[in-house]
């Protein structure tokens, strides 16, 4: 190795440097000497280095020496000889005690010298000389320290620390120093060892001062008290295991984390617990009897609140001990599925079905709020809710799907309630078996207000109220389910079409709804909706009105109003399969409404129409259609007549209206026998003239039952217009030769029946306006009655409607029309079986109902025994006979 020296060219460098810096203290050092020198110079340097090194350093290690630059001042003597280390300055201060060498791998000290060296030049070397070589040796061994001495010697502190960590007590040694101790171990290769001591204690430990004094509480009969004193242990232990883990955790990352066959010092700790604590038979069954405990009281009412603390930290530590899943949860699910099985004995012996449904609902809802709660593994919440529906729901569907009790709850308008219940059904998806259950309550309630003779009037808004609820319901309860609501249209049909015959049809089996149906369309078109929000008053089940939005002040347009009506009133309308009678009510009601000038609105007139089209197809609105077309006929016809008056300059003393109807389509109308004033009688006249001379052939037949006339009555409180029918007119002028005639002399005047005479005098003398006075007084007309002018007859208004009875229908219409129809009915099945007998020759009984029901449905459902009925008169008319061979087969008479 060649001397170490400073040459000139650094001397130089540091020159540059000084001079660049003006400002800096300057002096003149002494003269600097090789490596060489020094060591040749005296003996004493190198003592003196050896006495300079420090005592106990690593053996492993060159010494190295200090150097510094020695400034002296510029007049000194020449260069003294110096030590090496106050020439070099190296990294490492510390050089090995008695070492006879000198480390020369450090480097000089980077700070920029502060003496001139420009003009020196080291000594002793020339240019003859050479490099010399420095040999370094060592002159002494030091002896290495027996491993296993210092082994137990580290394990003596770490043995008394881990009983003091035990016990809770402070460590007698800082755990730097500890720590050092598991490290310096680890690298003697000495882990295995290690390991083996620190197991074995920590199980000792668990065994005698966790396992025992618990063993001790274990004899205790509350299971709760033992689980918390697990619990305070198992937490004890873990904070012990944190400190034992900080000291030895050199030992954990690095011999440890690298074996496949030991398990970390956290495992460890925990598998010590697991099987000395939890798997022990005296605390194992106590421990997870008192988490179930916790929670059968929380179930009985007692609560959590002053344990969920503890019942949470229990979870947390079966899930730290990895024994969740294999003991608390079977565990936990045997006491789970004995609970619900008990608890709906219990609430089923002593509840109604709601309050079973109440019940089952609060209970699912606490054992999945507490899964959540405490953290409980989805697979237990999973589990839970499967006992939950299986035995709540599923054993228990004979209860939940009782007929009488579900329509209990829909008569109770429990919407929530039922809500509730198809919840816990779909949980199973047992939902559409409420069918037979809602399909019950809709027939039997629907049957009650059909077949309600007393308030037959409200029908239709009873029924329109009942299919609101329904439609609520199932929305809000069932949630538009498929099943059910093909089961909510279907017992509609049902009722709806129910026959029976009784006083309300007059001994026929049709149908009422259909009727009621007419009638309840005649109203909205006559009166709009103000005659509907009335319609409803006074009543139980039905609201004033089928839309409780317009009784807010909210104002729309007339014909929206009853365009919502009428769109209400045929969602009924397509539940009736018999049209026939709707039909015909609805013909006269549109006739009465067409000549009495009683609709509310032609455009609401003809949009029920094009609704009816669009429902029925065109043929059932053909005769509807031909009305109207009348009508507007009839008014260019009397405008034709009129004219033709004018251009004559005839004078008439009424204005007469005359409306031509074609028989065809307008309903048939009695001829009732009345002696019509002869001014009348020549008005009339005169047009039938002029109308046959426009339309020969043709014949007219007056029907004064359905004329209506406007008078001027004065009496002496004021004039009126009085609005009368036909007979009310006739009547009333009979007082203009006489201010007071007996019933016999106004039938001799009027030339009426009895019926028609009292009908009309009652509405004249007993009804809302009063024009005659009766005499005795009463409510009834009699033949011996006496009737007279009422002179205190007054009105706030001039013009007053009296003819409001010849717009009612009296009883005999109505059963003249349902007997129409009934008769219809008769005809149309002969004429369906004729046409079946035609096409197929010969056909058995059982077949040949079967095809005239279905041939016959679109016009009402057919009564088997009135089918029979039918056939016997089309076989007495020899369109059909009975086979000779089998009596139960007709053949087609040709």
């Amino acid at each position: 190795m060649p001397p170490a020296k400073l040459g000139g060219s650094q001397a130089i460098e540091q020159n540059k440097r000084k001079q660049s810096n003006p400002t800096e203290t300057r002096s003149e050092p002494y003269p600097q000497k090789t490596i060489s020198e020094l060591f040749a110079t005296s003996k004493q340097g190198a003592k003196s280095l050896e006495a300079d090194n420090l005592l106990g350093a690593s053996p492993s290690k060159r010494p190295k020496h200090i150097h510094s630059t020695v400034e002296t001042d510029k007049t000194s003597a020449p260069m003294q000889t110096l030590r090496a280390q106050d020439m070099y300055q190296f990294q490492s201060p510390k050089l090995r005690q008695g070492a006879e060498y000198i480390d020369l791998t450090g480097s000089p000290s980077s700070s920029p010298v502060k003496n001139k060296i420009n003009n020196i030049r080291p000594r002793n070397i020339g240019t003859h000389t050479g490099p010399k070589k420095l040999e370094v040796k060592y002159q002494k061994t030091v002896p290495k320290a027996d491993p296993n001495e210092y082994y137990n010697s580290v394990w003596k502190k770490l043995e008394v620390s881990l009983s003091a960590i035990f016990a809770d007590e402070k460590l007698p040694y800082s755990n730097e120093e500890l720590y050092r101790g598991v490290e310096n171990v680890c690298r003697q290769e000495k882990a295995a060892e290690l390991y083996g001591k620190l197991e074995n204690t920590c199980q000792l430990n668990v065994q005698h001062n966790i396992n025992e004094p618990l063993i001790q509480i274990s004899d205790s009969d509350n299971a709760v008290v033992v689980l918390q004193s697990v619990v305070s242990a198992w937490k004890r232990w873990n904070k012990q295991l944190e400190t034992v883990r900080s000291i030895f955790f050199y030992l954990d990352r690095s011999y440890l984390l690298h074996s496949a066959s030991k398990l970390s010092i956290d495992e460890m700790g925990i598998h010590e617990f697991r099987t000395n604590v939890f798997k022990s038979q005296q605390l194992k069954s106590k421990i997870l009897q008192g988490a179930c405990d916790l929670v059968n009281a929380d179930r009985d009412g007692d609560g959590l609140a002053r344990n969920d603390s503890l019942y949470r930290d229990a979870i947390k530590m079966f899930h730290s001990l990895a024994v969740y899943t294999k003991f608390f949860e079977p565990s936990l699910m045997s006491e789970s599925e004995q609970y619900y099985v008990s608890w709906a004995e219990r609430v089923v012996s002593s509840t109604d079905l709601a309050g079973y449904i109440e019940s089952c609902v609060k209970l699912i809802d606490q054992e999945l709020r507490r899964c959540d709660m405490f953290d409980l593994d989805q697979t237990t919440k999973k589990a839970l809710e499967q006992y939950l529906e299986d035995i709540l729901v599923d054993q228990r569907q004979t209860h939940l799907l009782a007929v009488d009790d579900v329509g209990d709850l829909l008569s109770k308008d429990r919407a929530d309630t039922m809500s509730q219940l198809y919840t816990l059904l779909q949980r199973r998806r047992l939902g559409e078996k409420l069918r037979p259950g809602f399909e019950a309550f809709i027939v039997k309630k629907g049957s009650e207000i059909v077949f309600d003779e007393e308030r037959e009037q409200e029908m239709v808004v009873r029924l329109l109220d009942f299919k609101k609820k329904l439609d609520l319901i199932l929305e809000k309860s069932f949630r538009w389910h498929e099943g059910l609501g093909h089961s909510l249209r279907e017992a509609f049909e049902t009722f709806i079409n129910k026959s029976k015959r009784s006083n309300m049809t007059w001994g026929t089996d049709n149908p009422k709804p259909g009727e009621m149906i007419a009638k309840y369309v005649d109203m909205v078109l006559k009166g709009g909706t103000k005659v509907v929000r009335t319609s409803g008053v006074g009543t139980e089940d039905a609201p004033k009105a089928p839309d409780n939005e317009y009784q807010e002040g909210e104002s729309e347009d007339e014909d929206v109003e009853i365009g919502k009506q009428l769109d209400q009133v045929l969602d009924l309308f397509r539940f009736v399969h018999g049209k026939a009678v709707f039909e015909a009510f609805y013909k006269r009601d549109l006739a009465r409404r067409l000549l009495l000038g009683r609709s509310a609105s032609s455009d609401a007139e003809k949009s029920m129409l094009t609704r009816l089209k669009s429902e029925c197809g065109a043929g059932f609105t053909h005769n509807l259609e031909q009305m109207f077309k009348d009508i507007e006929m009839a008014r260019e016809e009397i405008s034709s007549y009129k004219s033709m008056l004018e251009e004559r300059q005839t004078r008439t003393t009424f204005d007469l209206s005359v409306n031509v109807l074609s028989s065809s389509a307008w309903p048939s109308y009695p001829n009732v026998t009345i002696n019509v004033p002869e001014n009348v009688l020549k008005a009339t006249g005169s047009f039938e003239q002029h109308y046959k001379m426009k339309h020969s052939g043709r014949k007219l037949e007056w029907k004064h039952a359905l004329a209506h006339c406007q008078l001027k009555a004065i009496f002496p409180k004021g004039s009126k217009e009085i609005v009368v029918s036909c007979f009310q007119a006739v009547i009333l002028t009979a007082f203009n030769r006489n201010d007071s005639m007996s019933y016999a002399d106004l039938q001799a005047f009027s030339g009426l029946d009895d019926t028609e005479l009292k009908r009309t005098l009652q509405s004249l003398a007993c009804a809302k306006y009063r024009v005659l006075n009766k005499e005795p007084r009463g409510k009834d007309v009699n033949d011996t009655d006496t009737f007279a002018v009422n002179l205190n007859f007054t009105h706030p208004r001039y013009r007053i409607k009296i003819n409001q009875i010849q717009a009612k229908e009296t009883k005999q219409e109505n059963q003249q029309t349902h007997e129409r129809v009934a008769a219809d009915r008769n005809y149309e099945t002969q004429a369906a079986i004729v046409r079946i007998m035609k096409s197929r020759k010969s056909i058995t009984h059982a077949e040949l109902v079967s095809e005239v029901i279905s041939a016959t449905k679109s016009r009402g459902v057919l009564d088997p025994a009135d089918i029979k009925k039918n056939i016997e008169k089309l076989i007495d008319k020899d369109y059909m006979e009975r086979d000779e061979e089998g009596r139960n087969v007709y053949n087609y008479v040709a």
